[in-house]
């Protein structure tokens, strides 16, 4: 075996106390995206609801840029979509913030789907270094 090994063939190294605080961070940023994602779209209809669902992407895909992996997009997704179905229950006095509307639909279910194909089409992490090039 060589001494050029694949990224796979790599022990795994435990997450630092950096990255950790970083995707916790990225998670907060999803709720808060969602937070505001959920104000914008009601308020003025089409364009409401692409710029919040645009903002989840950015957010996303800046998340996983930011991590060099697919892990920051992952935490944001999760915060989004936590803060997005807390938001969706209803209180006892009967105050909601989501209307039985399409608008609601479409945000709710395009959000989803947004987070998944953000997390999963962003690239992973790449080995560095010009040791790794195939021409090499």
């Amino acid at each position: 075996m060589s001494d050029r090994t694949s990224m796979l063939a790599q022990p795994m190294r435990p997450p630092t106390a950096g990255r950790v605080g970083a995707c916790l961070g990225s998670f907060v940023l999803g709720a808060l995206v969602g937070l505001a994602g959920a104000l914008v779209q009601p308020g003025w209809f089409p364009g409401g609801l692409l710029l919040a669902l645009a903002g989840e992407a950015g957010a996303v895909l800046g998340a996983t840029r930011v991590l060099r992996g697919r892990a920051g997009g992952v935490s944001v997704a999760a915060g989004w979509m936590l803060s997005v179905v807390l938001l969706t229950a209803s209180r006892p006095e009967g105050d909601f913030l989501f209307a039985a509307g399409s608008g609601s639909y479409l945000f709710l279910l395009g959000g989803i789907a947004v987070a998944v194909i953000c997390a999963t089409l962003a690239p992973g992490r790449q080995p560095e270094g010009d040791s790794v090039r195939l021409a090499k």
